[in-house]
C-alpha cells in the first residue's frame, strides 16, 4: 500500500481502517469527502456524466436530480439484514443472526476486489448537532458516489466530523460495496460489539446510507443500552400554544405511517388563528438522554429527510413539498414532460399526456396498469430547507421531551388517542404496537404485524432486553415524559376513515398538552385514558360528533381478543420478556373482563 495512506487523516485508527478497506477492495483511488458545496457539485456532475443521475428542470427544481435504482433494489431487505452478535441469543427472535466470524468469512470474498478501477469514497459524518455532547461520529467507506452525495445531505459530513473525531476519538466503522446488486449476494450486517457495519449488494438508502438505520438505530440502540440512553425510531416536534409556551413531543411510528406528515404538520386555519403552531425538530430518528434537570432531552442525529414520496402532496404535507423544491435527490419517482418529478398522490391526476415512469418507460398519463412512481420512491433533502424547521433543530443540548407518542396503522380496535396510565403501562403499549405493513420494506403489504416502538426492523439486540431497557429508563428519569398512543387510521363499517388526519392531528396534540397541564378530562378505558368528545378542540373541524365518538370508542370485547394476540406476540421473547409486561397484559385482561 502507498505510504500516503498511513497519513490520510490525523486519526491513526481511521488511517488504518482506510488502508485495510483499500487493500481488501483493491482500489488505488481514494477520496476523502470534505462535505463542501463544491464537492457536492462535483459529485453531481460526475454522476450526470456517468448516467447515475439525471438533472431535473433547473428553473422549477434547481439543483435537483433523479436517480433510478435497479428494479431489484428498491427497499430495505429485512431478510438480508443481520445482527452479528457473538452470542446468537443476544440478537433475539426478531432479528436474523450470523456469527461474526462466519459473516466475515462469507462477506470478505464479496468485498475482495469490489472496487478495482473505482473510487473509494471515505465519508466521515457526524450524527447530531455540531458541538452536541450527544453527537457521535461514523465513517462510511463506499464505492458509490450516490451514497457519498446522499450522506452529505443526510448527515453533517466531512471536515466537521473529522474535527469532532479529533486524533483519537471513537467512531462507528462502515464498509459498503455496490457490487452487481444481485439479491442473492446482498447482505446488510451489523456487529454491535465492534461498532461495525458491513453492507454489500445494495445501493438503496436504508441499506447503503449506513448512517441512517444501520448506525442511528441498530448500532446506536446497542450503544444506548450500554451507556444509559435511548436511540429510537421517533419524530421530534415542537407545539407552540397561544401564549407562546412550547411543548416537545417524540413519536414512534412505523415507516410510511404518517410520521413525516406529523413532524411537518400545518395547523388548520381555525387553530392557527388562535396561535397554535407546530415546528419540526426531526422526522425519523431521535436520540434521548436524561438531562441534569431530570427530564428526558432529545436530539435529531440526522441533517436531512429521506422521505417517502407517494402520498406526499400540498394537501397532506405542504412543508415537505416546499422542502424538496431545490437541492434534492429524488429516487425512483416519475418525470413529467416538463422534466419535473411526479408521484402518485402529488396531484389528483398525472400532468400532461405522457410521463416517464420510474423504470424509464414513457407511458400515456392515462395508463393505470402500474404505478408511475415506485411505491417506495424517495426524496433526500436538507432539513434546513423545511419551512417548519424549528430554531432548536441544531441545539447542541436538544429539546426537553414532555410526551412520547406511539402509533400505527390500525383500521379497528385502537382509539384515536389514549394516555398511558403510567410509564410502565406506556412501555407495554409500545411493546404491543401493531401496524399494517407498507412498501418501505419488501414483503406482503397490508398485513397487521406487531412492531414494538416501530423498532422491529431496527433494534440491534434482543427485543426482550430492549423492553427491559425501556422499563429501566423509567427509573432513571426523575421527571419522565407522559406516554400516549394514537391511531389516525381507524375506519368505519364502510371502510372510510373516521378521522380526517393530516393537519387535524394537532387537535390530539392539544388534548395531550392540556393533560400535561392537568386541564383536560379523560375516561378510563381498558386501553388507557381516552378523551371524551367534549375534550377535543373541534373549532373549524368538519366532523360530526358521532364520527368523533366512534374514532374514540374503546370496546372491552375487542381488547379481550387483542389480549390473546398479545399473548402470542409475547411468547416470542421467552424468559427474556420482562415480568412487568406480563403483569400489564394481565391487567388489560382484567379491565376488559370488567367492561371498563
Amino acid at each position: 500500500m502507498p505510504d500516503s495512506l498511513t497519513a490520510f487523516t490525523d486519526h491513526h485508527a481511521l488511517n488504518r481502517w482506510i488502508a485495510e478497506c483499500a487493500e481488501l477492495t483493491g482500489t488505488t483511488d481514494i477520496y476523502l469527502c470534505d462535505g463542501s458545496a463544491e464537492e457536492a457539485e462535483s459529485l453531481s456532475k460526475k454522476m450526470v456524466t456517468d448516467g447515475i443521475l439525471e438533472p431535473l428542470n433547473a428553473e422549477t427544481f434547481p439543483n435537483c436530480f433523479l436517480h433510478r435504482s435497479d428494479p431489484r433494489d428498491v427497499a430495505r431487505v429485512e431478510d438480508r439484514t443481520f445482527i452479528c452478535s457473538p452470542d446468537e441469543g443476544d440478537a433475539g427472535p426478531t432479528n436474523h443472526w450470523m456469527s461474526p466470524d462466519a459473516t466475515k468469512a462469507l462477506l470478505r470474498p464479496l468485498f475482495a476486489s469490489s472496487m478495482v478501477g473505482k473510487t473509494m469514497y471515505v465519508v466521515p459524518y457526524l450524527m447530531g448537532p455540531v458541538g452536541s455532547p450527544f453527537a457521535k461520529v461514523g465513517v462510511e467507506i463506499t464505492d458509490s458516489p450516490y451514497v457519498a452525495l446522499s450522506m452529505g445531505i443526510m448527515t453533517r459530513m466531512g471536515r466537521v466530523a473529522l474535527d469532532a473525531l479529533g486524533t483519537n476519538g471513537e467512531f462507528v466503522l462502515g464498509l459498503h460495496a455496490t457490487n452487481d446488486l444481485d439479491p442473492a449476494n446482498r447482505y446488510i450486517c451489523h456487529f454491535p460489539a465492534e461498532r461495525l457495519i458491513w453492507s454489500v449488494g445494495s445501493n438503496y438508502g436504508g441499506n447503503a446510507l449506513l448512517g441512517k438505520k444501520c448506525f442511528a438505530l441498530r448500532i446506536a440502540s446497542a450503544m444506548a443500552r450500554d451507556e444509559g440512553w435511548m436511540a429510537e425510531h421517533m419524530l421530534l416536534l415542537e407545539l407552540t400554544d397561544p401564549e407562546g409556551e412550547k411543548t416537545y413531543f417524540a413519536g414512534a411510528f412505523p415507516s410510511a405511517c404518517g410520521k413525516t406528515n406529523l413532524a411537518m404538520l400545518v395547523v388548520p386555519d381555525a387553530l392557527a388563528a388562535q396561535g397554535w403552531r407546530v415546528r419540526t425538530v426531526g422526522d425519523d430518528i431521535a436520540w434521548l438522554h436524561v438531562g441534569a434537570d431530570g427530564r428526558l432531552w432529545a436530539i435529531n442525529p440526522e441533517a436531512g429527510f429521506f422521505g417517502v414520496a407517494p402520498g406526499t402532496s400540498p394537501k397532506t404535507n405542504p412543508n415537505a413539498v416546499a422542502t424538496v423544491q431545490s437541492n434534492t435527490v429524488f429516487t425512483n419517482v416519475a418525470v413529467t414532460e416538463t422534466n419535473e418529478p411526479w408521484w402518485e398522490g402529488l396531484t389528483d391526476t398525472p400532468p400532461g399526456e405522457f410521463l416517464t415512469d420510474w423504470r424509464g418507460n414513457v407511458r400515456p398519463a392515462s395508463d393505470t396498469s402500474a404505478p408511475f412512481a415506485q411505491p417506495n420512491s424517495r426524496f433526500t433533502a436538507p432539513a434546513s430547507q423545511c419551512p417548519s424547521i424549528s430554531p432548536e433543530f441544531d441545539a447542541p443540548g436538544g429539546v426537553p421531551i414532555a410526551a412520547i407518542l406511539l402509533g400505527g396503522r390500525r383500521r379497528d380496535t385502537v382509539p384515536l388517542v389514549a394516555e398511558a396510565f403510567d410509564w410502565n403501562h406506556g412501555v407495554f403499549l409500545g411493546a404491543v404496537m401493531a401496524s399494517e405493513t407498507t412498501a418501505a420494506a419488501e414483503g406482503a403489504k397490508g398485513v397487521l404485524r406487531r412492531d414494538p416502538f416501530a423498532m422491529l426492523p431496527f433494534c440491534g439486540y434482543h427485543m426482550g432486553d430492549y423492553f427491559a431497557h425501556w422499563l429501566s429508563m423509567g427509573k432513571r428519569i426523575p421527571t419522565p415524559p407522559a406516554i400516549f398512543h394514537v391511531n389516525w387510521f381507524r375506519r368505519d363499517a364502510d371502510g372510510k376513515f373516521l378521522w380526517p388526519g393530516f393537519g387535524e392531528n394537532v387537535r390530539a396534540l392539544i388534548w395531550m398538552r392540556e393533560r400535561l397541564r392537568g386541564n383536560a378530562g379523560a375516561n378510563t378505558t381498558a386501553f388507557g385514558n381516552v378523551p371524551p368528545v367534549s375534550a377535543i378542540n373541534t373549532d373549524g373541524l368538519n366532523l360530526t360528533a358521532e364520527r368523533l365518538e366512534a374514532a374514540l370508542a374503546v370496546s372491552p370485547g375487542e381488547f379481550a381478543a387483542e389480549a390473546d394476540s398479545i399473548e402470542t406476540h409475547f411468547a416470542r421473547f421467552g424468559d427474556r420478556l420482562p415480568p412487568e409486561l406480563r403483569k400489564q397484559l394481565a391487567a388489560l385482561r382484567g379491565r376488559s373482563a370488567s367492561g371498563v
